[in-house]
């Protein structure tokens, strides 16, 4: 994982010198809108790209939303490999990637610098691109997945909606709990560097495990008997934790098979129409142990765990 300076690649790691991982936030941060706003990026079929990691928890967030909302047929993608090395993210086909289909970039921080010459930061995915303006429209994926959500519902006539007005306070105040201590606890557990950061950052995450746990066990969403944005944003993070944060995170505790509710909760979400064309545990695998060298310094990519993702659930008696 490098960055850019001044629209130079480097090849860098995250600054952990006090022993704890802490996120970049997102720089690029533009809004698709039904119609054309002071920004300029009115929904359009056909128009804009989205470039996706299939190992990536946060890029996966808007593959499903994509999938969930229509969206294939007007939002294409480009894949990168699954190993990030030094050279960042790469559309290197022998690995894996589609290639970069509208640029023919090599790597990805080379749309960053398409985008902005001298840009500094972090080079992420997902990234959402306009073909219009050739450039950057949003790096953030909880902002990508709540445009696919409504903006282009005028398109697809698709009105499902992830994020209802009644229950936003709910999602919000779930989101936040599970984005500090789930979705980025794993990360800050795997990725620290002192005892006292990993202690801190694993007790915090099962913490937050077992309130979902005990949620899920009296009602079968997060935000009640209604599927939302809140239950796929915890989704990506699930789907990965025995095969990668238990073992290769440190995250170890227990698995998540052994939580009742939970194990019960992802194998649904996991069986909704088209999900399972999302997820790619080659992908998922061979990313954290072949790219963390720092963490697997052989680069071996464990074979299992053998988990039926498909075996029957009863989450349905929580209606």
């Amino acid at each position: 994982m490098g960055l850019l300076k001044n629209g130079e690649w480097q090849d860098t790691w995250y600054d952990t010198s006090d022993g704890e991982f802490k996120r970049e936030a997102a720089q690029l941060r533009n809004w698709v809108g039904a119609e054309a706003d002071e920004q300029g990026f009115p929904a359009e079929s056909g128009r804009y790209h989205l470039y996706v990691s299939l190992a990536c928890p946060w890029a996966h967030r808007t593959l499903i939303f994509r999938k969930l909302k229509a969206l294939e047929n007007h939002i294409d993608v480009s894949v990168v490999s699954p190993y990030m090395l030094k050279h960042g993210w790469t559309f290197d086909r022998s690995e894996g990637s589609t290639g970069d289909r509208l640029h023919e970039a090599d790597y990805l921080h080379q749309l960053y610098t398409r985008n902005k010459a001298d840009y500094t930061g972090r080079v992420t995915v997902p990234v959402l691109w306009d073909k219009v303006q050739g450039r950057i429209v949003n790096n953030e994926s909880a902002e990508i997945i709540r445009m696919f959500n409504s903006a282009f519902n005028h398109i697809t006539g698709n009105q499902d909606d992830y994020y209802p007005e009644a229950l936003r306070g709910d999602i919000d105040a779930v989101n936040e709990d599970v984005y500090e201590h789930i979705n980025n606890g794993v990360y800050r557990c795997g990725f620290a560097t002192e005892q006292s950061a990993y202690e801190d950052a694993y007790l915090a995450l099962f913490a937050a495990l077992d309130r979902v746990e005990e949620r899920l066990s009296k009602q079968r969403y997060l935000a009640g008997s209604r599927i939302t944005e809140a239950d796929w944003r915890l989704f990506t993070t699930l789907i990965r934790f025995d095969a990668v944060y238990h073992g290769h995170f440190k995250c170890n505790r227990q698995r998540l098979e052994d939580f009742p509710a939970l194990s019960g909760y992802v194998r649904e979400l996991y069986q909704w129409p088209g999900l399972e064309e999302t997820v790619n545990f080659s992908h998922i695998k061979g990313h954290y142990y072949y790219s963390h060298t720092m963490i697997n310094p052989t680069q071996i990519i464990p074979a299992g765990p053998d988990i039926d993702f498909t075996s029957s659930h009863d989450r349905q008696q929580m209606s």
